[in-house]
């Protein structure tokens, strides 16, 4: 015969077996395989948190690169700009930039949170030798002499 202790253990045992066949949505019977469902549930779930963390990795290296593309536009370029860091002045050196190549900003938008974004339109391309290369080495000389980043970005920013 079980003792009223041992019937309060025994019992306290099953309610939480079956909390964690709750938990781990297991549809086991046996107190056996809902242990051995558990088990699978945790390296399910560990294997999710280390594939998790693995996008955030490549997420965080996304946002620390600088992208740069170009696209001729008519007689213009369409410039995209993005950097994982803002730092002061960052849009006044690209446009000065701009500037340098003979580029009018025809319409633009910035965003210069924690990130920086631009996307321009920039037009009268009077200079001849001015294409997309150009334009987009001296967007990237821009952010770097801005962020203080004096190495040559130029192979991981090609796409």
């Amino acid at each position: 015969m079980m003792s009223s202790r041992e019937r309060k253990k025994a019992a306290a045992l099953q309610e939480k077996l079956q909390i964690l066949r709750s938990i781990t949505h297991s549809h086991a019977l046996s107190n056996t395989s809902i242990i051995v469902d558990a088990s699978k549930y945790i390296k399910e779930l560990k294997q999710k948190v280390v594939r998790l963390n693995q996008e955030i990795a490549c997420a965080q290296d996304a946002l620390r690169q600088n992208r740069v593309t170009v696209e001729t536009l008519g007689h213009g370029f369409l410039v995209n700009v993005f950097s994982g860091k803002s730092c002061p002045g960052l849009l006044v050196s690209i446009l000065e930039a701009f500037d340098e190549l003979g580029l009018s900003v025809l319409e633009a938008t910035a965003s210069c949170a924690d990130t920086f974004r631009l996307e321009a339109i920039g037009g009268e391309n009077l200079v001849e030798k001015v294409d997309e290369h150009v334009v987009k080495q001296a967007v990237l000389r821009a952010i770097r002499s801005c962020s203080g980043d004096h190495h040559d970005d130029e192979e991981e920013d090609d796409e």
